[in-house]
């Protein structure tokens, strides 16, 4: 059978909802540019291997497209 209570219900610990607000914001910028890095670097990779840009074409690529897309997601 179900049971009646009279008193207050504890909820646990009050929410420190700026703290929360603050590691949502973090975990958006890690998502949105960990996902900028690891498609330059897809791409990066492709320019290495696939055309005759070789090592350093692909780097040069690289570090072009990072600092685009750090510029770019501000």
């Amino acid at each position: 059978m179900s049971e009646h209570h009279t008193g207050p219900v504890e909820v646990g610990a009050p929410m420190n909802y700026p703290e929360h607000e603050k590691t949502y914001e973090g975990f958006l910028a890690a998502a949105k540019y960990g996902t900028m890095v690891i498609t330059v670097l897809m791409i990066a990779m492709a320019v290495g291997f696939f055309t005759t840009g070789g090592f350093f074409g692909g780097l040069l690529v690289f570090l072009i497209l990072t600092v685009a897309g750090f510029v770019l997601l501000r």
